[in-house]
C-alpha cells in the first residue's frame, strides 16, 4: 500500500492534482472538482493537526471494525459517507484550492511521520503515523480517481 511519505507516491499525487481542470468531470458522487479539492485540503489540515474533528458515535462503534479493512490495496467504496465537517457545499476557486492542497500535501509528506497529528481519526480512532501516511494517500487517490486524474 502506498504512503504519502514515499517520494514516488508524493510525485504521483502532485502530477495528478496538477492535472485537474475546471472541465474535470466526476465519475460518481455530488462534489464538483473545486469542492473535491477543498474537501481534500480540509482533511490534510486534520492530518497536520491544524483542524480537529470530534470522534463520531459511529466511529466509536464501527471504526475498529473497518480500520483493518481500510489499510490494504482495495479501493475506497464509491459514495462513501463523510463527516459533516468535510462536506463542501459552496463553490471554490479551483486554482487557489489546488495550490493550497499541493502545499499541504508537500508539507505533510516532507514533514514525515513526526509531522502527523497525535489526535485520533474521527472514524478510525488512534492511528500510527504510518497509518496516517497510508490513509492520506488512499483518500487522495480515491478522490483523484473520482475525477479521472
Amino acid at each position: 500500500m502506498k504512503s504519502i511519505f514515499e517520494p514516488p507516491a508524493l510525485q504521483e499525487l502532485e502530477k495528478r492534482i496538477e492535472s485537474l481542470t475546471p472541465q474535470s468531470q466526476r465519475q460518481w458522487g455530488k462534489m464538483e472538482v473545486d469542492q473535491m479539492v477543498t474537501h481534500c485540503a480540509e482533511t490534510m489540515l486534520v492530518a497536520l493537526d491544524r483542524k480537529r474533528i470530534p470522534r463520531s458515535f459511529l466511529g466509536y462503534v464501527l471504526g475498529p471494525l473497518f480500520k483493518s479493512s481500510y489499510y490494504n490495496d482495495s479501493p475506497v467504496s464509491k459514495n462513501s459517507p463523510t463527516a459533516k465537517e468535510f462536506v463542501i457545499t459552496q463553490r471554490t476557486d479551483l486554482g487557489a484550492e489546488k495550490t493550497r492542497l499541493l502545499d499541504l500535501v508537500r508539507e505533510f509528506s516532507k514533514g514525515g511521520e513526526a509531522n502527523c497529528t497525535k489526535e485520533p481519526h474521527s472514524f478510525f480512532g488512534k492511528l500510527t503515523p504510518e497509518q496516517w501516511g497510508k490513509s492520506m494517500y488512499k483518500h487522495l487517490d480515491h478522490h483523484l480517481k473520482q475525477f479521472e486524474a
